[in-house]
């Protein structure tokens, strides 16, 4: 029978690391049959961590895909990292799918992830289901969990089924009304909770309640309209409990899928607008086969050997290998050719593609992350609405060990970019430095070992130099001769200016007022060219120099031996002159900070905080009982912010930068810094 967009169910398993969603998908495909046996993550031998790094770690680090067939309906499984350092990678699931299902560890409860999770998919209008996973261990305490989870997320999460026999079964409290009477759960009541579900949908279909209220009862297939509607409108967060590693549960969360989880119809459509800014309108897209194309890339993986592959989700239309897609706003289409379904590393050749379908292309080297594919050469200015990805906070300067292979580590950032699109990389003009920057520690720590394991490069890797800059404090005149005689041609330039602070964030400005000729034109443009130099060099710790006024008011020059590099370097020195008496400071970069900890950990954080010369601003609730605090603080004193934080919360905390502007250092710091400069000079 031919699968139509009805029969797909795509869904991703979200949560924080060590909740089990890669165990859980062993378990779902293994029960339909789609794989002999379940592997396990400490073996190395599951379908989806099946990267090098991720056997190593025995965890995920980039989305993994899979796929199953269930009673007719061919559901498509995304499984996601859930430590805070990879959820650049992890959010990139979220457009691809109609449903997160956010897996919670019984034992841990609610993690960070399991909060940024369910937040995010509720911005990107997703459905929500929720999962608890490990039912079978002996000290969970379920009960508590549940009113925990209703307490942090809303009345609306509501149990589908509960445990039952100390963890070892589930009881369904939805599809079989008539045969519950009496079941008796591990705790609360199946009768109860099958009369919380129905009541919550109802509320979404006035004429269903009118019906319910006269007859006391309805039907399961009465409730799938409204209840896909309460799903969309998220009025309804269904919560059903399973054991991975023992199969409790496995079956009845499978029917759950297939029966009561969107199809590409049903769930909300995907955020796509035409044009950009502020004359973006929004698209929507249609699940019809029979449409031209619209279809998104959501993953991007490049092999040494293999080249690039590109997943997409299908959201409109059929994709063959006999199609002709545009890649954005090329105008210049590519044959597919073939076309993949993944399980896991295995691509499996289809014939065709309808909307739901994840699926792949290989070597089309110009497809990347976020790219839209479409048919239509009328489409290419169609987007989804970007992600918001977490900041990234943690940043490292790295440099190849052999010299002549800097141009190797530009390609494979390039590379290690596409695929990641949580990873950032710059080249500091100032400092010469090539930055990588990411959401964490561990996450830079797998950047590299790649760099080092898959693309055979070594770099050395140091904090990224603090991006400190100079000014001056009051007015000061320079005045400089430059006067060189070598026995032929000559050189003569003759500089007066004087400098002058301005306002923070004003940048330079160099002022003309030479009058009567006495510096020609020509040579003017040399003094100013003089005067940059130094800013650059800088004069008390050899920081360029901002937020500066630079006027020219009088000079000499001569007729024969007046050049342009004479008045380069009177600019030069008349400025290096000035500068050192108008009282130079030292500016560090201020950042602000919005930190996020538990409310138990929030003295500890704020006093960390104080003492990293930060100043609080502000505080305010965030979600699930954890506190925001809001301030300002040099960019200098955060090196190790993120592992004290981790300490401090349990590995609870986060928190975000963001430049905010410069401010003259304290005086003991310039001291410190004018002090390594000196020996630098010296050395010159």
């Amino acid at each position: 029978m031919m699968t139509t967009p009805q029969d797909i169910r795509t869904l991703a398993l979200v949560g924080h690391g060590g909740a089990g969603k890669t165990s859980l998908i062993e378990a779902l495909l293994a029960a339909s049959g789609a794989i002999l046996a379940a592997g396990s993550v400490a073996r190395g031998n599951t379908v989806c961590d099946y990267d090098a790094q991720e056997k190593t770690h025995q965890h995920s680090i980039k989305v993994a895909i899979a796929h199953l067939d269930h009673q007719g309906t061919r559901i498509n499984l995304l499984d996601t990292p859930g430590y805070p350092d990879f959820m650049g990678q992890a959010m990139c699931a979220l457009d691809a799918v109609e449903t997160v299902v956010v897996v919670i560890d019984p034992k841990k409860g609610l993690e960070l992830t399991t909060h940024r999770m369910m937040h995010w998919a509720q911005t990107r209008k997703l459905a929500r289901m929720i999962v608890v996973n490990k039912i079978d261990l002996a000290d969970a305490d379920l009960p508590s969990l549940l009113t925990e989870i209703q307490s942090a997320f809303g009345r609306e999460c509501l149990p589908i089924n509960l445990p039952a026999d100390g963890g070892t079964r589930v009881i369904d409290c939805f599809f079989n009304p008539g045969g519950i009477v009496g079941a008796a759960a591990d705790f609360s009541s199946v009768e109860d909770a099958h009369r919380a579900l129905v009541d919550q949908v109802v509320e979404v279909d006035e004429d269903l309640m009118n019906l319910y209220l006269e007859q006391g009862e309805v039907a399961p297939e009465q409730l799938h309209g409204p209840f896909e509607k309460a799903l969309r409108e998220n009025h309804l967060v269904p919560v059903c409990f399973v054991s991975a590693s023992t199969g409790a549960g496995i079956p009845e969360l499978l029917d759950v899928i297939a029966k009561l989880l969107p199809n590409p119809g049903e769930g909300n459509p995907p955020l796509f607008v035409r044009g950009e800014g502020e004359e973006a309108q929004s698209l929507v897209a249609c699940p019809d086969p029979d449409k031209h194309v619209l279809a998104h890339v959501f993953k991007v993986e490049i092999d040494p050997y293999v080249g690039k592959t590109a997943m997409f989700r299908v959201y409109q239309g059929t994709v063959t290998p006999e199609s002709q897609l545009y890649n954005g706003e090329s105008r210049k289409p590519f044959k597919v050719n073939h076309l993949y379904r993944l399980q896991g590393k295995q691509l499996e050749e289809v014939k065709a593609c309808i909307p739901g379908d994840l699926c792949a292309v290989a070597k089309v080297d110009d497809l990347g992350f976020d790219t839209v594919l479409h048919d239509a050469p009328d489409d290419d200015h169609i987007h989804l609405r970007p992600l918001d990805f977490p900041h990234a906070v943690y940043g490292l300067a790295v440099r190849p060990k052999k010299q002549n292979e800097v141009d190797k580590l530009s390609e494979i950032l390039h590379r290690l970019r596409a695929e990641d699109p949580g990873l950032f990389f710059e080249h500091d003009p100032t400092t010469h430095e090539a930055v990588i920057r990411g959401q964490g520690e561990a996450h830079l720590k797998c950047v590299l070992e790649k760099m080092r394991e898959q693309f055979h490069l070594e770099v050395d890797t140091h904090p990224p130099t603090i991006p400190y800059r100079e000014t001056i404090s009051r007015k000061a005149e320079g005045h400089y001769r430059h006067k060189k005689q070598t026995g032929g041609a000559g050189q003569f330039g003759e500089v007066y200016l004087r400098v002058e602070p301005l306002a923070r964030g004003a940048g330079f400005e160099f002022v003309d007022i030479v009058k009567g000729g006495v510096i020609p034109g020509p040579f003017i443009a040399a003094v100013e060219k003089g005067v940059r130099q130094a800013m650059e060099l800088g004069t008390v710790a050899g920081f360029p120099m901002q937020d500066v006024r630079v006027t020219v008011y009088d000079g000499k020059s001569h007729a024969v031996d007046g050049k342009e590099i004479a008045f380069v370097s009177a600019g030069k020195k008349a400025f290096q002159e000035a500068a050192a008496l108008a009282h130079p400071i030292v500016l560090e970069p201020i950042v602000n900070v919005e930190l996020t900890a538990p409310e138990a950990a929030i003295g500890d954080v704020s006093g960390d905080f104080s003492g990293r010369r930060g100043q609080i601003t502000g505080h305010q609730s965030g979600r699930g009982g954890m506190l925001i605090i809001s301030g300002q603080a040099p960019l200098a004193e955060l090196d190790n912010l993120q592992s004290r934080l981790k300490a401090l919360t349990g590995g609870q905390g986060s928190y975000t930068l963001e430049f905010s502007h410069h401010e003259q250092v304290p005086p003991n710091v310039q001291q410190l810094l004018a002090a390594a400069f000196k020996p630098a000079q010296d050395e010159q």
